[in-house]
């Protein structure tokens, strides 16, 4: 309560505010950029707060500690621990296309690695598939972005295009509503390239894990590539 007590401080000092609703976690992030004027300090400021209230967080926990029963089931004499765990993770290509490095891309939030850490794609095909099976957890209103969370745990943002979300989802038409169970493979949202680049915006796509910190991660060096190709191997740390 009292990290995000102190994360809500932040959000005030910056003026942060929402402009759509989104999924949980980081998955929130995309919603603080104004479809007005794109990246501004409050989205930033949500950056700030996130981080600090974990640090918080962080220190308080350690300082005054906590308890935790163990969970646990006996049989024949022998104790089993009963654990939830991630388990390693292959993320397909969601799109036809050719393949780029994050840091190439013209928007800092996502060449940072602030948003997370993966690839670029400049899509040939305007329809992009699942790259893993699991939950979409995060689905905009304009349907230029989604967020699905895998089997395994690994958390995936998929932003199709830079500052699309002020076409208020013009050209894009989505297959899935949040919370929906998809498979791998599966056609998410249909985007029509030709007329969201005469409107002046480009299509490439960040497709980044958000819980990147969890895993080790190798990436598929290819330049071209096809929806279904192995696009990131993740590994538990």
């Amino acid at each position: 309560c009292i990290a995000g007590g102190v994360g809500g401080a932040i959000l005030g000092v910056f003026g942060t505010q929402s402009y759509m609703t989104g999924g949980l976690g980081i998955f929130t992030l995309p919603t603080f950029i104004s479809p007005e004027d794109g990246i501004t300090a409050g989205f930033w400021g949500a950056i700030v707060s996130m981080v600090v209230s974990l640090i918080v967080g962080f220190i308080l926990t350690y300082l005054f500690g906590f308890t935790k029963k163990q969970t646990s089931t006996e049989t024949d004499g022998t104790i089993d621990k009963v654990a939830a765990s991630n388990d390693d993770e292959v993320i397909f290509s969601p799109f036809h296309g050719v393949v780029m490095p994050l840091q190439n891309i013209d928007d800092a939030a996502f060449a940072s690695g602030a948003l997370g850490e993966g690839v670029a794609i400049e899509p040939s095909e305007g329809k992009l598939f699942s790259p893993v099976s699991g939950t979409i957890s995060a689905l905009f209103p304009t349907n230029h972005a989604v967020g699905i969370t895998a089997d395994s745990g690994a958390e995936i943002l998929i932003h199709i295009g830079m500052d699309t979300v002020k076409l208020n989802g013009e050209f894009f038409s989505s297959h899935i509503e949040q919370g929906a169970r998809v498979e791998k493979g599966q056609l998410l949202i249909e985007f029509n390239i030709a007329e969201i680049q005469k409107a002046g915006y480009i299509v490439t796509t960040p497709v980044v894990v958000t819980n990147y910190d969890k895993y080790s991660m190798k990436k598929n060096e290819v330049e071209k590539i096809q929806a279904g190709d192995s696009l990131l191997e993740l590994g538990v740390k």
